[in-house]
Protein backbone atom coordinates (compact mmCIF):
# COMPACT_ATOMS: atom_id res chain seq x y z
CA UNK A 1 0.00 0.00 0.00
CA UNK A 2 1.40 3.39 -1.01
CA UNK A 3 1.34 6.13 1.61
CA UNK A 4 0.33 9.53 0.26
CA UNK A 5 3.09 11.96 1.39
CA UNK A 6 0.61 14.84 1.74
CA UNK A 7 -1.66 12.71 3.95
CA UNK A 8 1.33 11.54 5.99
CA UNK A 9 2.45 15.15 6.50
CA UNK A 10 -1.06 16.19 7.54
CA UNK A 11 -1.31 13.24 9.94
CA UNK A 12 1.97 14.26 11.59
CA UNK A 13 0.88 17.87 11.92
CA UNK A 14 -2.48 17.05 13.50
CA UNK A 15 -1.04 14.37 15.78
CA UNK A 16 1.48 16.92 17.04
CA UNK A 17 -1.47 19.16 17.92
CA UNK A 18 -3.25 16.24 19.61
CA UNK A 19 -0.05 15.69 21.59
CA UNK A 20 -0.35 19.31 22.70
CA UNK A 21 -3.84 18.50 24.01
CA UNK A 22 -2.34 15.52 25.87
CA UNK A 23 0.21 17.81 27.48
CA UNK A 24 -2.64 20.11 28.54
CA UNK A 25 -4.29 17.12 30.25
CA UNK A 26 -1.05 16.28 32.00
CA UNK A 27 -0.77 19.86 33.30
CA UNK A 28 -4.23 19.36 34.86
CA UNK A 29 -3.07 16.15 36.56
CA UNK A 30 -5.02 14.02 34.08
CA UNK A 31 -3.78 11.01 32.13
CA UNK A 32 -2.12 12.71 29.14
CA UNK A 33 -4.35 11.83 26.21
CA UNK A 34 -5.39 14.33 23.56
CA UNK A 35 -7.72 14.22 20.57
CA UNK A 36 -8.76 16.34 17.58
CA UNK A 37 -11.55 16.02 15.03
CA UNK A 38 -10.55 17.47 11.67
CA UNK A 39 -12.72 18.22 8.65
CA UNK A 40 -11.18 19.46 5.38
CA UNK A 41 -7.94 20.40 7.11
CA UNK A 42 -9.74 22.41 9.81
CA UNK A 43 -9.98 21.45 13.50
CA UNK A 44 -13.66 21.28 14.44
CA UNK A 45 -13.27 19.57 17.82
CA UNK A 46 -10.57 19.09 20.41
CA UNK A 47 -10.31 17.50 23.79
CA UNK A 48 -8.05 16.14 26.46
CA UNK A 49 -8.76 13.72 29.26
CA UNK A 50 -10.85 15.40 31.93
CA UNK A 51 -12.08 12.51 34.12
CA UNK A 52 -10.33 13.46 37.36
CA UNK A 53 -11.24 17.12 37.06
CA UNK A 54 -14.88 16.53 36.12
CA UNK A 55 -15.48 13.34 38.12
CA UNK A 56 -17.18 12.08 34.96
CA UNK A 57 -16.01 8.75 33.53
CA UNK A 58 -17.20 9.71 30.04
CA UNK A 59 -14.93 12.73 29.65
CA UNK A 60 -12.25 10.99 27.62
CA UNK A 61 -10.36 13.15 25.13
CA UNK A 62 -12.14 11.51 22.18
CA UNK A 63 -15.60 12.06 23.66
CA UNK A 64 -14.96 15.74 24.29
CA UNK A 65 -13.53 16.26 20.79
CA UNK A 66 -16.51 14.44 19.23
CA UNK A 67 -19.01 16.51 21.24
CA UNK A 68 -17.32 19.74 20.24
CA UNK A 69 -17.17 18.70 16.57
CA UNK A 70 -20.86 17.75 16.53
CA UNK A 71 -21.74 21.16 17.97
CA UNK A 72 -19.45 22.98 15.51
CA UNK A 73 -20.87 21.10 12.52
CA UNK A 74 -24.41 21.16 13.88
CA UNK A 75 -24.75 17.42 13.21
CA UNK A 76 -24.22 14.18 15.08
CA UNK A 77 -23.02 12.65 11.81
CA UNK A 78 -19.35 13.53 11.54
CA UNK A 79 -18.99 12.44 7.94
CA UNK A 80 -15.82 13.53 6.13
CA UNK A 81 -13.86 13.89 9.37
CA UNK A 82 -10.76 12.31 10.84
CA UNK A 83 -10.23 11.73 14.55
CA UNK A 84 -6.64 12.04 15.77
CA UNK A 85 -5.91 10.63 19.23
CA UNK A 86 -2.69 9.95 21.10
CA UNK A 87 -3.82 6.56 22.49
CA UNK A 88 -5.88 3.74 20.98
CA UNK A 89 -9.55 4.38 21.82
CA UNK A 90 -11.40 2.29 24.37
CA UNK A 91 -14.73 0.51 23.86
CA UNK A 92 -16.78 3.58 24.86
CA UNK A 93 -14.87 5.88 22.53
CA UNK A 94 -14.96 3.43 19.62
CA UNK A 95 -18.72 3.17 20.15
CA UNK A 96 -18.98 6.95 19.85
CA UNK A 97 -16.72 6.98 16.77
CA UNK A 98 -18.92 4.38 15.08
CA UNK A 99 -22.17 6.09 16.09
CA UNK A 100 -20.86 9.47 14.86
CA UNK A 101 -19.95 7.83 11.52
CA UNK A 102 -16.38 9.09 11.69
CA UNK A 103 -14.76 7.48 8.63
CA UNK A 104 -11.10 7.69 9.66
CA UNK A 105 -9.15 7.28 12.89
CA UNK A 106 -5.46 8.05 13.38
CA UNK A 107 -3.89 7.06 16.70
CA UNK A 108 -0.37 7.04 18.07
CA UNK A 109 0.08 4.08 20.39
CA UNK A 110 -1.79 0.97 21.42
CA UNK A 111 -3.54 0.49 24.74
CA UNK A 112 -2.99 -3.15 25.72
CA UNK A 113 -5.35 -2.84 28.71
CA UNK A 114 -8.38 -1.19 27.12
CA UNK A 115 -7.81 -0.72 23.38
CA UNK A 116 -10.73 -1.42 21.07
CA UNK A 117 -8.92 -1.06 17.74
CA UNK A 118 -6.97 -4.29 17.87
CA UNK A 119 -5.43 -4.59 21.32
CA UNK A 120 -8.37 -6.27 23.09
CA UNK A 121 -11.16 -5.88 20.55
CA UNK A 122 -11.30 -4.47 17.04
CA UNK A 123 -14.50 -2.53 16.64
CA UNK A 124 -13.18 -0.63 13.61
CA UNK A 125 -13.86 -3.48 11.18
CA UNK A 126 -16.48 -5.55 13.01
CA UNK A 127 -19.06 -6.59 10.38
CA UNK A 128 -21.83 -6.59 12.99
CA UNK A 129 -21.73 -2.78 13.08
CA UNK A 130 -23.24 -0.64 10.35
CA UNK A 131 -20.09 1.48 9.99
CA UNK A 132 -16.40 0.71 9.42
CA UNK A 133 -13.54 2.97 10.37
CA UNK A 134 -10.33 3.24 8.36
CA UNK A 135 -7.41 3.21 10.80
CA UNK A 136 -3.88 4.55 10.67
CA UNK A 137 -1.77 3.79 13.72
CA UNK A 138 1.71 4.60 14.92
CA UNK A 139 1.82 8.31 14.07
CA UNK A 140 4.17 9.87 16.68
CA UNK A 141 4.01 6.60 18.59
CA UNK A 142 7.29 7.07 20.45
CA UNK A 143 6.49 10.61 21.61
CA UNK A 144 2.99 9.74 22.81
CA UNK A 145 4.15 6.53 24.47
CA UNK A 146 6.98 8.38 26.26
CA UNK A 147 4.53 11.00 27.56
CA UNK A 148 2.22 8.32 28.96
CA UNK A 149 5.07 6.23 30.42
CA UNK A 150 6.59 9.26 32.10
CA UNK A 151 3.25 10.27 33.59
CA UNK A 152 2.60 6.83 35.09
CA UNK A 153 6.20 6.51 36.31
CA UNK A 154 5.87 9.83 38.20
CA UNK A 155 2.50 8.73 39.59
CA UNK A 156 4.05 5.51 40.96
CA UNK A 157 7.01 7.44 42.40
CA UNK A 158 4.66 9.90 44.12
CA UNK A 159 2.70 7.01 45.67
CA UNK A 160 5.91 5.38 46.93
CA UNK A 161 7.12 8.70 48.36
CA UNK A 162 3.81 9.30 50.16
CA UNK A 163 3.86 5.76 51.63
CA UNK A 164 7.42 6.29 52.83
CA UNK A 165 6.44 9.56 54.54
CA UNK A 166 3.72 7.89 56.62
Amino acid sequence: MTIDPAQQSQDLMFMELALGEARRAEALGEVPIGALVVESGRIVGRGCNYRETSNDPTTHAEMLAIREAAAALNSWRLLDTTLYVTLEPCVMCMGAIILARIPRLVFACRDPRAGAVGSIYDFSQDPRFNHRVAVTEGVLQQECSALLSGFFRRLREDKRRKRAET
